[in-house]
């Protein structure tokens, strides 16, 4: 009797009526214990750097700096990290991991989500991902003043469950039509070159913008790792591939670069250099020079007891962006 108990009893906890989900880890995201705020340096005016110790874009020579406006408005040429932007990439629907809830979406969410999957000797995954607007520096009001900084409020930009084209690779060459060019040996090969520097001390090249570092391609821009070997190395994938995808919709923008010291610039080939990734969920890095590693590096260094059943199955992003602004 205790055996048949025991049988039905591990029945029902495999899910033999039904398949298991991942329970959705989601905590809201703590702004001050949580965010590395050591990564927003180097901070810079014109070329002298303030704890230069990361790697940095190349900023303005002259400190000062010309606006066009009546009359011309004159300021100093800054440069900062800043923390810009969230991504949850979420094993199930409806999880908005930096958020700290779960909502059920019902008929509107399309797709599915499955952290291994196997086809042959390939291994991939699919994930469900949101974007947000996490203007944090500017809530705060510290570094700089307003002129300096993004003044648009907190919002959730991007909602995967409700795009047709997340998970379809078919459908998504709407967006990203070259992708058959860069879908071969010679271009892929080329990605090792752009891990190397990355993951080395430097930052990402942007010549190679169908690179995404060490996790391979960017292209195509939806919610798939193609080469999945851990939950950190996964997320960091589609939170790469959903920045690219926002500038190809024109909702990421380039803001380094002496280009774009009085105004942003419409960008819908990314400028990968001008990003940094900190991961926030299950467990947040703020400490130590892989805390923020520049698009595509290794995530060696960072996914030691970060993926682990239950409560550590879906991820979340803090995506730091390079800003050169003309400041009063």
């Amino acid at each position: 009797m205790k055996g048949l108990l025991f049988a039905m009893a591990l029945a029902f906890g495999l899910g033999a009526s039904g398949p298991i989900f991942a329970k959705c880890n989601a905590k809201f995201l703590n702004p001050i214990t949580e965010v590395c705020w050591d990564c927003i340096f180097p901070i810079s005016i014109g070329s002298i750097k303030v704890a230069n110790k990361r790697p940095d874009t190349q900023n303005p020579s002259l400190p000062v700096c010309l606006c066009p406006g009546t009359p011309p408005r004159v300021g100093l040429a800054i440069g900062l990290w800043e923390p810009a932007r969230l991504t949850d990439v979420a094993n199930e629907a409806g999880c908005f991991v930096n958020m700290g809830f779960k909502a059920d979406l019902g008929l509107f969410s399309i797709g599915k989500s499955s952290v291994t999957s196997s086809d042959g000797d390939q291994t991939g995954s699919k994930w469900q991902a949101h974007y947000y607007y996490y203007p944090l520096i500017s809530w705060l009001g510290t570094v700089v003043d307003g002129l300096c900084l993004e003044n648009t409020a907190f919002d959730i930009a991007y909602i995967s469950e409700f795009d047709p084209l997340w998970q379809d690779s078919e459908l998504n060459t709407i967006l990203n039509p070259e992708a058959v060019l860069f879908a071969n040996p010679i271009a892929q090969a080329a990605c090792a070159a752009d891990c190397v520097r990355s993951s080395a001390g430097g930052l990402p090249m942007d010549s190679l913008f169908w690179c995404n570092g060490c996790q391979g391609g960017m292209y195509p821009m939806q919610g798939d790792s193609n080469a999945h070997y851990g939950g950190i190395q996964a997320s960091e994938t589609v939170t790469a591939k959903m920045v690219a995808r926002q500038h190809r919709l024109g909702l990421a923008r380039r803001t380094s670069g002496s280009s774009a010291l009085c105004t942003t610039a419409t960008a819908p080939i990314i400028k990968k250099s001008q990003y940094r990734f900190q991961v926030t969920r299950p467990r947040a890095a703020v400490s130590g020079r892989y805390a923020c590693g520049p698009l595509g590096s290794s995530t060696q260094l960072v996914d030691s007891m970060r993926q682990f059943p239950y409560k550590g199955e879906s991820f979340g992003w803090l995506i730091w962006r390079k800003r050169n602004c003309c400041a009063l």
